[in-house]
């Protein structure tokens, strides 16, 4: 009996435990939606943020509690992630428009050259710490593919001197923009052909001093352009991705070759990639030139 008492004792406190955490885990308990999973599984698991929520697991959260969110705002996952998020919530995707990073630098080492010989730790944001950086020019690519690091997709890679884009493999998610101590980085409208390939705000003598294609701020594409989609502000002229219409008046115009043109697309990109673990070369570059 002395071993008997204590025993029963110790069995009726665990029985009321068990009963009271019961209980309480049901009149606690947090319903979970199943849709809120599944979406995560079909999300490509980037967490780049562009969808503008923290990662994938919050965007995922936020479609299944808030019926104002649109299924369509993850750029890596594109049109095919957002037509099956849409299938899931039992909504319609609407249209989701490829966009792709744009470097707006075109000073390779045949246009720019090193103030010093840099030997400190090889990335852009230790030597942009280092007196702003070891080029010409300030304001340009620091050249040691910070970018490179962060992009999971293989699809920006630093040749001659200067970040490179390649289309094929961009799906916009704006790692790339994030990672580059020089804000030189941009996500820009699949549609957009036409851009300012050039950061330098300097006076337009002392930018071609610096780099030999940077924009000296002459207004001429200004006065080229029909539709109104340019402006030169802090001496560098700027595009307007939603106006311009490609019409390309500016390019031919620019003295010095700082808008960049890109070729037209034969047909519309994919845009249903995952992350790659580990980048490789990229087989075909479209270039969108830094």
């Amino acid at each position: 009996m002395n071993y008997l008492i204590p025993v029963v004792v110790v069995a009726l406190i665990g029985l009321i435990a068990g009963i009271i955490l019961t209980i309480f885990s049901k009149l606690m308990a947090v319903s979970v939606d199943e849709r809120v999973a599944l979406i995560r599984e079909v999300l490509p698991g980037a967490n780049c943020g562009a969808c503008g929520f923290a990662g994938c697991d919050d965007y995922a959260a936020a479609l299944g509690s808030d019926s104002d969110v649109a299924p369509n705002l993850c750029p890596p996952g594109g049109t095919s992630v957002a037509a099956q998020i849409a299938e899931i919530l039992g909504v319609d995707a609407g249209s989701t428009e490829a966009k792709y990073a744009e470097v707006l630098c075109k000073g390779s080492c045949e246009h720019t050259k090193p103030l010093m010989e840099y030997q400190g730790i090889k990335t852009c944001k230790a030597v942009k710490n280092f007196f702003g950086g070891h080029g010409s020019c300030r304001y340009g690519c620091l050249g040691f593919g910070d970018c490179v690091t962060a992009c999971p997709y293989d699809a920006i890679h630093v040749v001659d001197g200067v970040a490179i884009v390649d289309r094929n493999n961009c799906v916009g998610c704006g790692l790339c923009v994030k990672a580059c101590p020089n804000d030189i980085i941009q996500i820009a409208p699949g549609k957009n052909l036409i851009y300012v390939g050039c950061s330098n705000q300097d006076k337009g003598g002392v930018a071609r001093k610096t780099c030999g294609v940077a924009c000296i701020g002459c207004m001429k594409c200004v006065k080229a352009c029909r539709f109104d989609s340019i402006k030169v502000e802090n001496n560098l002229a700027y595009i307007n991705p939603e106006t311009c219409r490609n019409c390309t008046m500016c390019v031919k115009e620019c003295p010095t070759g700082a808008i960049m043109q890109l070729p037209r697309p034969k047909k519309p990109a994919a845009k249903t990639q995952t992350a790659k673990p580990q980048p490789s070369q990229p087989e075909n570059q479209q270039v969108a030139n830094a």
